[in-house]
């Protein structure tokens, strides 16, 4: 297999990338989560705070704590009942009416079929050190190993992270099936998104309980798939993410020794001999589960094996900005909105046909852009400062109807916090027969964002693995747009179905070698008939 073919089939021919005949067994589907048995377990408190405000960790993470950050981070929060209204071809006017029921997470994920897992490695005084998957369905940490493994970790980082001042680690992999199942090929493209909402989410959690975060996209992938117990064939860790109570400046010190360890390099061969192997039983519940070699050749050719391979982003060549038209809005800076993350994971919601026409003004697009872009001053391991992570990925945005700005297509500048116009005109017709499927009602919408990237996918100088981290700093930044909308009494819908030439076009990206990596509708909406409640303890 062609592998930048199949990469170019994900982005630009969707069609082909999911058989037109495929046909979900729904019957045999898997679970969203993943159950382990026969391991020992250590049950989080279920007593959960309804607020995150005042909850800051001082000395060391407690079990509350750490239950809190986990369950908001990636718990089943919410149970939601609604009724799907269905009709039979036969009788168009014969409508039934079947119970639709959701168990609903902090964050949304592709068809909400959450393809991610999440694993810590903990060293706290209330728990045995070791590694830990956070069992969703029964909200407890399932005991993978026991011990210390701070020199693995710090080894299999290639010396990036001082792992030894840490307090934890977090990991989070993709398991292949869990939405492969019903999208097939296409599922690649959406697991890279998944996992980066997931990581948004962890950072948000993070910072509101004050603790330090960093996302390391590069490491020994096999060590670190071995070191959580991991099959290859089924799952694989796509991000790594430290946890700590030192300052900014302080997680960035490296002592000597370790940066003589990465010259010297090291083989992920190496690391995975001096780990016992271990074999878990875990239920996934499918029983006729397809092949994906297409996935596992991506992996595989995305896999880090030795540290001498990790490589320093550089956008050097590309430093100049695109020439953009002389005229320009200049939005007002705004206070940052408080706001509390627990209250955004009860109320997070993704409109479909729920957008309504309401009043949206200047000061709301302000602040949605200026928090949106803020997602990508967080610390990773791809080097370069935040200007640098703004040439990676770009926000534009198609406008209609705001106060005091004109209907177009308009590309934002986060240095000056200023919107460009590249076409004028209401572009909602445009947009909405570039949809695929009619699941969105566009007209009701006033801003619709296309978080924007590198044509080449990173792969000139991160190779495959660049995909990957493209889709998922593009999903950090869908996060954190859509925890902007929030705090302006709106909402979004993150979508994939949509033409992605026709939005390249739209905002004249060719020119610029980029191209459109999702597309966000966002607006006011009507609250959905429903019956929900919280699952707290």
């Amino acid at each position: 297999m062609n592998l930048e073919n199949f990469l170019y089939r994900l982005h630009f021919d969707t069609e082909n990338a999911r058989p037109s005949d495929l046909e979900v067994d729904w019957g045999d589907a898997p679970l969203p989560y993943k159950l382990y048995r026969g391991q020992p377990v250590i049950s989080l408190p279920e007593d959960v705070s309804l607020s995150l405000i005042d909850q800051t960790v001082s000395q060391e993470m407690t079990l509350p704590q750490l239950g809190a950050w986990l369950w908001y981070s990636y718990g089943l929060i919410q149970i939601s009942q609604s009724l799907l209204v269905t009709t039979t071809s036969a009788d168009a006017e014969s409508e039934s009416f079947l119970p639709l029921v959701m168990k609903r997470r902090p964050v949304p994920s592709g068809g909400g079929l959450y393809p991610s897992e999440l694993y810590v490695y903990l060293k706290l005084s209330s728990i045995p050190p070791g590694i830990y998957h956070y069992d969703v369905a029964h909200h407890r940490l399932v005991q993978l190993r026991e011990g210390n493994f701070d020199h693995v970790l710090n080894r299999a980082l290639g010396g990036s992270c001082p792992v030894h001042a840490c307090f934890g680690v977090a990991f989070v992999s993709i398991y292949f099936w869990k939405n492969f199942f019903k999208y097939d090929e296409f599922s690649y493209r959406l697991q890279g998104l998944d996992a980066g909402v997931l990581l948004g989410q962890l950072q948000g959690m993070a910072n509101q309980l004050g603790v330090t975060t960093a996302v390391h996209y590069q490491f020994l992938d096999r060590a670190m798939n071995t070191l959580l117990g991991l099959s290859a064939d089924q799952e694989s860790v796509y991000a790594v993410v430290p946890l700590s109570l030192q300052t900014e400046e302080g997680r960035h010190s490296h002592s000597p020794a370790q940066w003589i360890e990465r010259e010297k390099g090291v083989l992920a061969s190496e690391l995975t001999r001096e780990l016992p192997e271990q074999k878990h039983v875990q239920v996934i519940r499918s029983k006729r589960m397809r092949q994906y070699p297409a996935l596992l050749q991506m992996n595989e050719a995305a896999m880090q094996a030795s540290t001498h391979s990790f490589r320093r982003y550089s956008d050097q060549a590309e430093s100049t900005r695109p020439r953009r038209s002389d005229e320009r809005i200049l939005l007002p800076r705004l206070q940052k909105p408080s706001y509390d993350l627990a209250e955004y994971c009860r109320e997070r919601f993704s409109p479909e046909m729920d957008f309504i026409r309401r009043k949206t003004d200047q000061n709301q697009v302000a602040r949605i852009m200026e928090m949106t872009m803020s997602a990508l001053s967080y610390g990773n391991d791809l080097g370069g400062n935040q200007e640098a992570a703004w040439r990676r990925l770009s926000l534009f945005v198609s406008i209609h109807q705001v106060e005091g700005m004109k209907d177009g297509a308009y590309a934002y500048e986060p240095l000056e916090h200023a919107l460009y116009p590249i076409v004028n005109g209401d572009l909602r017709a445009r947009l909405q027969e570039g949809m695929t499927l009619d699941n969105v009602n566009l007209y009701q919408v006033p801003l619709c964002f296309h978080v924007v990237g590198k044509r080449d996918h990173l792969m000139n100088q991160l190779g495959y693995r660049g995909y990957r981290i493209q889709q998922m700093e593009a999903g950090i930044v869908v996060h954190h747009l859509l925890l902007a909308a929030f705090t302006c009494g709106m909402g979004g819908h993150p979508l994939l179905g949509y033409d992605v030439e026709n939005c390249d076009d739209l905002y004249n990206l060719a020119s610029e070698e980029k191209t459109c990596l999702i597309q966000i509708p966002v607006g006011h909406y009507r609250p959905r008939a429903r019956f929900q409640t919280g699952l707290h303890g």
